[in-house]
């Protein structure tokens, strides 16, 4: 059983994740740990951190998976000339970074080996000489992080992002059990002239527009959109069309032009209408590929992920419009998500597709990091500035939030992907939608959508539109459904414009103390769900390590903290 170091070291999102044959070990992102949102580069921290988790030292490591994304220069077959200018850079504390993709497109080679020296990576690291390299593909990565975790039969995999290994969406389809065949967006192309036609760019240049950052604020636009009116939509589908065989095409020159347009449309609007516009620019030709492919192919399931299905209406809309049997979007659906399926890719091509498939498994949870429940407790009753509640901690936590006061669980291994789901979570009461305002506030945040909901397994179909479609995706945060109406006004924190909300279906068997603190305030108020939150500052990562967790108290962030051993408050 080999055992699998998987690296992303991109612009954004680094991160690193370790296997033990098909078994995902731990997984984490670098920005946690270095404290720079969507931080990249090489992740030398998360490195670290998931061989510390699972055990292991560079020396065990059998096989290394790298993204073909962003190394140090100094991991690259430059001349001599260059390869002395950046160790000088090296020496200032410069350290370089270039491209592998466009390092390969540049020496006219598919095959990163050509120009990545596996000696100096090795040696750097600490890896045996003997160990396995293995450069992954963006899109295939992308689909076998959502694939493999969706057993069945008859399963459309598809991606869909601003782009990679130049590539910006990709369709393969698993027929049977076994039967696995890509419809479009493999390697085929890697050295010819890249398309532009990316709904993804789009959404994300369209955030630019109207003043947030790429690649950061685009959940803000898809808040946005239910306040707005598309009325640049018609303008915008211009520029867009759908093949026979699912493609996307667009008739923009190159991504400037795509951005210069899309610019200039945002002009005309307001921020509202600009992001309800390409909001339905996204949906409708999303939907429109997939329904294309489906009508070629029997699909009875979707599996998806790519940056473009971070998008939480998105994912409704694909689940209910196409009547498929069941949905699994990648909890880790952007970049950070490479290092799960760079791993799966080494698998299947080590053990054959049949094997592969075989070992296809639902995902439990995302509680990959680590844990720090011990350093935590002893932190917390060290510090002569907070006071520990008497009582059960559960029950303590609920009743504290049944009075109105908004606390944070930290508890458990960390999450990974982009959500909190309930290890590094604020929670509050649901039955005022005034806590919006009261949290962004002490936050410094600035949301349009409201905070999510988490509900326990017994009660989600009482309380929300779950079906046998959405249900597996509602583990993790990544779809919204319809409020049940008679439930609408009594939750009102956690529900849109639009009537709908983004649960969380959660269970004891997963996170006791999560799910516990929920049923006791349930039992207080008759009120079956509670507000989760990601436990972070605006701009900051989600919160890590306890001195962050015990930072955010005293700042008063929130009222409380509960952790496995108590509930801790600020001194009065």
């Amino acid at each position: 059983m080999s055992n699998i170091l998987s690296i992303h070291s991109g612009p954004h999102d680094s991160a690193a994740a370790v296997f033990q044959g098909y078994e995902l070990k731990a997984a984490v992102h670098q920005e946690r740990l270095s404290r720079v949102k969507c931080d990249g580069g090489f992740p030398d921290r998360a490195i670290e951190n998931v061989l510390k988790i699972a055990g292991f030292k560079p020396e065990d490591i059998d096989v290394v998976v790298l993204s073909r994304g962003s190394y140090p220069t100094v991991y690259f077959n430059y001349g001599w000339f260059d390869r002395l200018r950046f160790a000088v850079q090296r020496k200032k504390g410069r350290r370089r970074h270039k491209s592998l993709s466009s390092h390969m497109w540049k020496n006219g080679t598919a095959k990163a080996e050509d120009v990545f020296l596996k000696p100096v990576f090795c040696k750097e690291n600490g890896f045996r000489h003997d160990v396995k390299l293995f450069f992954s593909n963006h899109h295939m990565a992308h689909a076998l992080s959502a694939l493999f975790y969706l057993p069945g039969e008859n399963v459309l995999a598809y991606t869909s992002d601003g782009g990679g290994d130049g590539v910006y969406y990709s369709a393969r389809l698993l027929q049977g059990s076994d039967q696995f065949t890509c419809l479009f967006g493999d390697d085929k192309d890697f050295l010819g002239q890249g398309k532009t036609n990316s709904l993804a760019l789009a959404y994300g240049y369209a955030t630019q527009a109207i003043g947030f950052r790429i690649n950061r604020h685009e959940g803000k636009l898809t808040g946005l959109a239910a306040y707005g009116k598309p009325s640049l939509f018609e303008q915008m589908s211009a520029h867009f069309s759908v093949s026979d065989t699912g493609e996307v095409a667009s008739d923009f020159s190159n991504n400037k032009a795509m951005k210069q347009a899309i610019f200039e449309m945002a002009k005309a609007a307001s921020r509202e209408d600009v992001a309800a516009s390409v909001q339905e620019l996204l949906e409708v030709y999303t939907l429109a590929s997939i329904k294309k492919i489906m009508a070629h192919h029997n699909v009875e399931r979707l599996a998806l992920a790519g940056g473009a299905f971070a998008n939480v209406r998105l994912n409704k809309l694909v689940c209910e419009e196409t009547g498929i049997k069941d949905i699994f979007i990648a909890p880790a659906m952007g970049d950070d998500g490479l290092v799960i399926g760079g791993a799966l890719e080494y698998l299947m091509r080590q053990d054959g597709e049949k094997a592969f498939f075989a070992n296809r498994r639902k995902l439990e949870n995302v509680y990959l990091g680590e844990e720090f429940d011990a350093e935590a407790e002893q932190l917390f009753m060290q510090d002569d500035r907070l006071e520990k509640i008497a009582g059960d901690p559960a029950e303590t936590a609920a009743e504290l939030i049944a009075k109105d006061y908004i606390g944070a669980i930290y508890t458990g291994r960390m999450e990974f992907g982009p959500r909190a789901l309930g290890a590094r979570s604020i929670i509050a009461s649901p039955k005022d939608d005034g806590i919006n305002k009261t949290l962004n506030k002490r936050l410094q945040r600035t949301e349009f959508m409201p905070f999510a909901p988490y509900v326990l397994e017994e009660d989600a179909d009482q309380v929300f539109e779950i079906t046998d479609a959405n249900r597996y995706a509602c583990r993790f945060m990544t779809i919204t459904t319809r409020v049940n109406p008679e439930w609408a006004d009594k939750i009102a924190a956690v529900v849109h414009v639009d009537g709908t909300a983004r649960p969380q279906i959660v269970n004891d068997r997963d996170n006791p103390l999560y799910s516990t603190i929920l049923r006791h305030f349930k039992q207080k108020t008759g009120l079956p769900v509670l507000v989760n939150t990601s436990f972070n500052a605006h701009e900051e990562p989600i919160i890590c390590k306890p001195v962050e967790c015990l930072r955010a108290l005293l700042d008063g962030r929130v009222d409380f903290v509960v952790i496995e051993s108590g509930v801790f408050q600020r001194k009065q």
